[in-house]
């Protein structure tokens, strides 16, 4: 119902038992009753739970919007992980509506990259996918009908111990001087690729003979703390004396520019001469020098093996799982995948720990079995 006060028009009615009496703010008859009709409806749909309809948005625009968000959450290499995922998405999906992305879409694409790219990248794609439609609610409606290519799950190998000296002793003679004692520390740490290039001399404490990890893959794995061992501590106090006058934020394994030819006079590394370093930024990275250690010693194998036979080796040393999680660095949920990846690592502590569960008291009752066995056996 309408009426005047004044030059404004009221409106007044009465919702679920309740006297609604209302300013329409209008001065104007029919305006005034265009506002009591969609405030009518606003406490409608507010009463039965129908959620206000959003405009629908261009694939390009949410996936901007979440690089945006992702900016402050992941590491750099995630970061650009995610935007190589997105460059190869943005050509089939970006000028669509999310609305209008549809199963039969995602599995033609799927289709038309395996012919490209291996299954694992095609895997990785549809998951950047999937976190742009699944941050406006429409992934759940999809995902059944998604046909993901298999992944071969690769847990990489376990290096010999003559293979691990041989690979050392390549990286000894590398042109990267900082390889060798990364390498060697990766060995006796199983630190991850990126914790590794990112360590700082803050991290390591000689006196405790412990290394706490910094930035890391998952938030289970920052900030853990990992004992070093003697061969840990050899190497990291070796590479410290070169430098004297290095400062607890600087890199352990700063960018260095390397020239010339033979032998370094102050470091001793045949191969190549240092004549800049740069503590206050990391090194790239070590991937000319790797493949070129590996080339030179006949082995085929990833740096992150490095840390897979960190964690065979302590598992096959009767270690428990939770340790070894612990020191990897693993969330709850990766600790339950990779127990069943590893739980042919250990067999033996594992039967030498059932030993524990007969007793004594098996024993006895085992002696009176086989005497009664024996008493029977006569009587026969």
């Amino acid at each position: 119902m309408l009426y005047r006060r004044g030059n404004i028009w009221w409106f007044k009615f009465r919702f679920c038992g309740r006297l609604i009496q209302k300013s329409s703010k209008e001065t104007n008859r029919n305006r005034a009753a265009e506002a009591e009709r969609q405030y009518r409806n606003r406490l409608a749909d507010a009463y039965n739970a129908v959620p206000e309809r959003k405009a629908p948005v261009l694939f390009s625009v949410a996936a901007d919007a979440l690089i945006a968000e992702k900016k402050r959450k992941l590491a750099p290499k995630s970061l650009i992980i995610e935007r190589l995922n997105l460059k190869h998405l943005r050509p089939v999906f970006g000028a669509k509506l999310l609305t209008d992305i549809t199963a039969d879409t995602i599995n033609n694409y799927i289709a038309e990259r395996l012919e490209q790219a291996a299954a694992k990248t095609v895997v990785l794609e549809i998951g950047s996918l999937r976190a742009v439609l699944r941050k406006h609610r429409l992934w759940g409606a999809l995902q059944p009908d998604i046909e993901l290519p298999a992944v071969k799950n690769d847990i990489g190998q376990c290096l010999t111990w003559e293979q691990q000296a041989r690979l050392l002793q390549s990286c000894a003679a590398s042109r990267s001087r900082s390889l060798y004692p990364a390498v060697a520390l990766d060995f006796n740490s199983g630190l991850r690729y990126s914790e590794l290039r990112l360590l700082c001399w803050c991290q390591i404490d000689f006196d405790k003979k412990q290394l706490r990890v910094g930035v890391s893959k998952t938030e289970y794995g920052a900030g853990r703390v990992i004992p070093l061992n003697d061969g840990a501590l050899a190497v990291l106090k070796q590479w410290a004396a070169n430098f004297p006058n290095r400062r607890p934020e600087h890199f352990v394994f700063p960018a260095e520019q390397y020239g010339g030819k033979g032998k370094d006079e102050q470091f001793g590394f045949a191969g190549a001469c240092v004549y800049g370093t740069e503590p206050t930024r990391p090194i790239g990275s070590w991937k000319e020098a790797w493949e070129a250690a590996k080339k030179r010693a006949g082995i085929v194998c990833r740096f992150h093996d490095c840390r897979h036979t960190a964690c065979s080796r302590l598992l096959e040393a009767g270690v428990p799982f939770s340790v070894v999680a612990a020191i990897m660095g693993w969330s709850p949920s990766t600790m339950i995948r990779l127990s069943k990846r590893y739980g042919h690592i250990g067999q033996a502590a594992c039967a030498e720990a059932v030993k524990n569960l007969s007793g004594p008291g098996f024993s006895w009752l085992q002696n009176e079995i086989q005497s009664e066995e024996k008493t029977a056996g006569t009587i026969q």
